[in-house]
This record gives C-alpha cells, sequence and structure tokens, in this order.
C-alpha cells in the first residue's frame, strides 16, 4: 500500500481546524505510514490544536485583512509576500505529493504556492465562500464543498458535492435517550432542551436562556453549554431546578442523543452535526462572523424547511411565539427532523479523500 507526504493547512477557527484534522486522520488511515504537516498562521489557534492532535505544524507570520485604514493594513500586503516565500520554502523542503487547503489566513499563501508544482484541493465549508477559498478556486484542482449553487463562487467544473467532515463519534450518536441524559445528570423522563452555543460561548444566546429559563423550564429542562468565557456569569443557573449548564461539554455524542430540541449557533461544523443527529432546531446565527456566513448557513437549512432561524434582532419579539409553536407543535417537529437528516453526510470525510485519491492517481 502507498504513502504519501501530505501538507495540509486551515484555521483561525475550529471551523477550518478540525475539518483538516478529519481529513489528515482519514488519510493516515486509508495509507499508513503516510507523513503529514500542517501549515498553519502564527498565534492562532491551530498553533495549539493541531499539535494536541498530534501532528507538526509550521506557522506563517499572516492575519487577516483588516477592513480599516491603520497600521495592520498597511502590513498586510508585506505579510502576505513574506508568507508566500516561507510557504514556498516549506513546500521545497517537505516535498508533498498533494496539498490541501480548508480555508483561513495560512491557506492562502500555502495553496497559492503549491498550485501548478503538486495537485491541490481545498475544502469550503460555508454556503457562502470565504475570503481566502474564493481566492484559490481559479488556481486549485478540486474544491470540495457542502452546499449546492457553490458555482457562484467557484468553477463548476472544480466542484464536488462532499459534506463537511465531522468528528467520528458523531456519526454514531447513541440512541437511548433516557441512559444519556442519566449520564449528564438530567431526569432521564423529561424532555430536553440542547442549548449550544460554541466552546467560547454565544453572548447573545446565553443572555435570551437566562432572560427566559424559568418559563422555559416549565416545559423542559435545559442542558445549557454556556461557553467558557461565560462559565462564571451563569453557574448560579445550577442551582434553578431543571437547569442545569456547563462551561462546555466534552460527551457531546451525549448530549445530542439527550435533546427533544436544539438551539444552536450555525457555525459550519455545528449545521453538519445537527444534520446528522437529526433534531428540530433553532439556529440562532453570529452576526459577528466574516461574510456573515452563519446567517447564510441559516438562511440555506431554513429554505430547505429542515430548521427554524431568528436573527439576533428578532429574538426579543420574536423568540417566545417562534419556541411555542416548536413545542407544541409535532407535525412542524416531525418535518424539521425529517428534512434536517436529508442534509446529513456522514461519509464526507471518506469522499474528500476519494478526491484526493484521485489527484494522487492523476
Amino acid at each position: 500500500m502507498s504513502s504519501y507526504r501530505i501538507i495540509l493547512s486551515g484555521g483561525g477557527t475550529g471551523g477550518h481546524i478540525y475539518p483538516a484534522i478529519a481529513i489528515a486522520r482519514e488519510c493516515e488511515a486509508r495509507w499508513p505510514g503516510s507523513e503529514i504537516l500542517f501549515v498553519g498562521a502564527n498565534g492562532r489557534m491551530e498553533m495549539e490544536k493541531v499539535p494536541q492532535a498530534g501532528y507538526a505544524i509550521e506557522g506563517l507570520n499572516i492575519t487577516g485583512m483588516q477592513r480599516s485604514l491603520n497600521m495592520k493594513l498597511l502590513k498586510f500586503p508585506f505579510q502576505v509576500l513574506g508568507s508566500f516565500l516561507k510557504a514556498r520554502k516549506i513546500l521545497k523542503s517537505f516535498k508533498p505529493d498533494v496539498a490541501i487547503g480548508t480555508g483561513g489566513f495560512a491557506s492562502g499563501p500555502l495553496l497559492y504556492a503549491a498550485s501548478g508544482t503538486v495537485p491541490t484541493l481545498i475544502q469550503e465549508q460555508n454556503s457562502y465562500a470565504g475570503i481566502t477559498n474564493k481566492l484559490l478556486g481559479k488556481r486549485v484542482d478540486k474544491i470540495c464543498v457542502a452546499y449546492d449553487n457553490m458555482q457562484r463562487y467557484f468553477p463548476a467544473s472544480k466542484l464536488e458535492h462532499t459534506g463537511n467532515p465531522v468528528r467520528p463519534e458523531i456519526v454514531a450518536v447513541p440512541a437511548e435517550q433516557a441512559a444519556a441524559r442519566t449520564a449528564l445528570g438530567l431526569d432521564p423522563d423529561r424532555k430536553t432542551l440542547f442549548v449550544m452555543g460554541g466552546s467560547l460561548g454565544a453572548r447573545r444566546v446565553n443572555e435570551l436562556i437566562a432572560a427566559h429559563a424559568e418559563a422555559l423550564r416549565q416545559d423542559v429542562q435545559i442542558l445549557w453549554q454556556c461557553g467558557k468565557l461565560y462559565s462564571e456569569t451563569y453557574e448560579s443557573f445550577n442551582a434553578v431546578d431543571g437547569v442545569k449548564v456547563q462551561a462546555f461539554i466534552q460527551d457531546m455524542p451525549a448530549a445530542y442523543a439527550a435533546a427533544d430540541f436544539i438551539i444552536s449557533r450555525a457555525g459550519a461544523g455545528a449545521m453538519s452535526e445537527l444534520a446528522l443527529v437529526g433534531k428540530p432546531a433553532l439556529l440562532i446565527p453570529s452576526p459577528h462572523v466574516a461574510e456573515d456566513h452563519q446567517t447564510k448557513n441559516a438562511q440555506a437549512y431554513a429554505l430547505q424547511d429542515a430548521a427554524l432561524f431568528l436573527t439576533e434582532e428578532q429574538l426579543d419579539l420574536q423568540f417566545e411565539p417562534t419556541w411555542a409553536n416548536l413545542l407544541h407543535d409535532e407535525s412542524l417537529q416531525n418535518r424539521l427532523s425529517h428534512n434536517i437528516k436529508q442534509m446529513a453526510r456522514p461519509d464526507a470525510t471518506q469522499r474528500i479523500v476519494d478526491e484526493i485519491e484521485k489527484l494522487l492517481a492523476s
């Protein structure tokens, strides 16, 4: 069996890093003995998370392009040039058989430098393509996407609809709901709302749940991941019957299994996991992300009648009637659950590596 030298770049956020790690693990499983190197942006979370996952990483001195005129904007062209030159040096030293990008600052110089010299593939997680991937689209050999109509951003001939890589443990969410609730310290017999705002937390989502906790707990028990930035603010809610607050939930399969309803942000990774889990969901996208891509992700699911969604601006007036409708309308629950499952791609990582294999063969 062949082994390869594989270089991956993606970072800035977990939404770029974890897909890259999932792809790396599938490559290792398919081609044992392969050498894998990551390239990230110095000072960003990939420089911590990738070594924790067991992989070597090289850092480039690059940041995102600033929207306002300041010294960082003036430095940006020099950062790009310096990062491109270092990327070329890394490529010359490592001699990869293939280069893979999953978005984020560092993947731009690396994939740009690699294109034309080795086979290249990028993976776009969102329904609205990021700036880096849009710029790379004309140069790379293959583009793996998770949403339809991505020919708006990329050459149609290069597109492959694979879905987004997800953690293997999410693909096999346990079916036993009562046991999952018990494992999480919840009442095994009560309907459960799982509130998921990400590992750091979501300020507006936390404020919403805090304001409505008393009313919500009359109908459901609340499993509330508030995020580590907000744990001290909301941990007192653990004293309220029917509310369980955690900064971060390690056993996500159990949390998903315990839930009857989910309130979530709309990052690409969360959206892919929600599709696999198949529970009725209310999406509250963050408005503070690049190109407002969470809103576009949520709209894409809402258009398929696969989830409900409210913007942060709509929460004050529309949350209560929207929640009441979801809670009491079983036909709506069943429809949302059925439709979101149709968007699941449990084999996404394998499909992406299939495309990498085709590039290697050619």
